[in-house]
């Protein structure tokens, strides 16, 4: 396993951050043949990157908002994400019901649809009539009911999309180190970077590593590295909030796309891993950043509410919640006061050496990754970029060979959330790993293979963002855990009293920030 110690001093290149937008400039700078170095000062994804409304969408509300070239960037990273990485970005139907009355129409909904398909160059939009839309959704809410849209955007998981680059990055030389917390930009006389004081978040063992170039892609902390060059532009912390049932309680069979019935702010209800994910909030976040975010009880209340407000008849309370989720938007405020009227563009701030890019959507992290490289090249002794446009992942093997199981599903979800090492996870996994985790679409040797090779350091990594099951079991997957233990402790470096701390300090995470409060 790295470790601060073990790492080389010297490096063209080190990234901060262990989001999607760090992982993807690791990746473009690593094809470039740049030493590069990520560091991460929680897990990979701990952020907003495993906490996101698990899609790959263009942004539909964008135009209603006139950022159209917003809206065409996100469209068209889509568009290649479900080409890059089939299995892994997977296109999923939404409906849009439409009430007579209210907004949006169907006149505007056509248009915005028409112009959403217009930039993919595909018609990916239907209307339905209500009783076509019936068929499908039976219990939407019949009054004034006009029937609505089907349209197509695309879902992910959005931890594994940030390992899975992180391993294409790899791949080329690129080195990922996860609780590694960069406390100093170190500068010369003349201000210049050239290097960084790292720590290891845990033993609190330090090192400096030199490089003329850094950038800082950590989100929400960005400020807490780089304060804002440009007066009255400062970042601001907003919480979207989810929360989950099982498909038995709330079963939606494919996306819906709904008009919040209080603040008529878009909701979704996604069927996600088995699972009904709603979401989400958008509010100012004002707890410390270092602290695991949580949903609140109004919050709560409000998603259930939408809920309802689409499917009178599906009786839901709080009890019934799977789970909850809440993740924080870095976003650019310039003092707007509804923070669903704030921009998600992304800006680059630059100062000699050190290059902060924030703000942004999940959709779009190749773009980011490009335009924080282009800024820092200047300070890359004369090194050459090259590779962009290129894909982000390497095309899966057309004759890769089946898996040990026949069905292609399976298969094909192993293919995308590992890439080729789906052949390896399959050909060393005991056959009593072989079955899925009961509630859940993900195996058991998962675990096993995430323990061995995705730099495990605490039981959330694996749980919550390895492999998902901390957010689609009751509490947490707790009556599971004795057997986890057995197939995981003899790939860790862990005894039997860790295992025990590791537990209690598990369970007692998910009451508090996955649970309803």
């Amino acid at each position: 396993m790295i470790t601060i110690q073990s790492l080389e001093s010297n490096w063209d290149l080190i990234v901060i951050g262990g989001g999607i937008t760090g992982a993807g400039i690791l990746r473009e700078a690593s094809r470039s043949g740049l030493k590069t170095l990520l560091l991460e000062q929680n897990d990979f994804a701990w952020g907003t990157s495993s906490r996101s409304s698990k899609l790959v969408h263009g942004g539909l509300r964008y135009l209603k908002e006139g950022r159209l070239p917003l809206t065409i960037e996100s469209v068209r990273e889509r568009e290649r994400l479900l080409n890059e990485a089939p299995f892994l970005v997977e296109p999923i139907d939404f409906l849009f019901p439409t009430f007579k009355g209210k907004s949006p129409g169907k006149l505007s909904l056509e248009a915005g649809l028409s112009i959403y398909d217009l930039i993919a160059f595909k018609k990916r939009h239907t209307f339905l009539s209500a009783e076509e839309f019936l068929k499908v959704e039976p219990k939407i809410n019949p009054d004034k009911f006009m029937g609505g849209f089907r349209f197509m955007d695309a879902q992910v998981d959005d931890a594994r999309l940030v390992l899975r680059v992180i391993k294409e990055a790899e791949k080329t030389g690129a080195k990922a180190l996860n609780y590694a917390a960069v406390k100093k930009i170190i500068r010369n006389n003349s201000g210049n970077v050239t290097g960084v004081l790292a720590v290891d978040s845990e033993t609190g063992e330090s090192r400096e590593l030199l490089t003329p170039a850094v950038i800082n892609a950590t989100g929400s902390w960005a400020e807490q590295l780089h304060p804002s060059p440009k007066k009255g532009l400062h970042l601001r912390p907003l919480r979207g909030s989810h929360i989950f049932f099982t498909k038995e309680k709330l079963p939606v069979s494919q996306a819906i796309s709904l008009v919040h019935p209080s603040d008529k702010r878009p909701v979704f209800i996604v069927p996600w891993e088995g699972a009904s994910l709603v979401g989400t909030t958008d509010l100012d976040h004002e707890n410390d950043l270092s602290r695991e975010p949580s949903i609140t009880k109004e919050e709560v209340s409000y998603l259930i509410e939408a809920v309802h407000g689409v499917f009178p008849d599906v009786k839901l309370s709080e009890k019934d919640c799977l789970s909850t989720m809440a993740g924080i938007r870095p976003v650019l405020s310039e003092g707007i006061k509804d923070p669903s009227k704030e921009s998600r563009e992304h800006v680059v701030w630059v100062d000699k050496g050190l290059v902060t890019i924030t703000g942004g959507k999940l959709t779009t992290f190749r773009i980011l990754a490009w335009d924080a490289l282009k800024a820092v090249k200047p300070f890359l002794s004369g090194k050459q970029l090259k590779g962009c446009g290129d894909r982000v992942f390497e095309p899966l093997a057309e004759n890769r060979k089946p898996l040990s199981r026949p069905d292609i599903i399976f298969q094909n979800r192993l293919y995308g959330r590992y890439g080729e090492m789906a052949e390896n996870l399959m050909k060393k996994a005991p056959s009593d790993q072989l079955d899925r985790i009961p509630g859940t679409l993900s195996l058991w040797a998962e675990l096993s293979f995430a323990a061995q090779h995705e730099k495990i350091r605490h039981l959330p990594d694996l749980l919550l963002r390895r492999v998902r099951i901390g957010l689609l079991l009751p509490e947490g997957g707790k009556k599971y855990l004795d057997r986890i233990k057995d197939i995981v402790m003899p790939h860790l470096s862990w005894d039997n009293d860790t295992w025990e701390k590791e537990k209690i300090r598990y369970l007692e995470n998910i009451r508090a920030n996955y649970s309803v409060p």
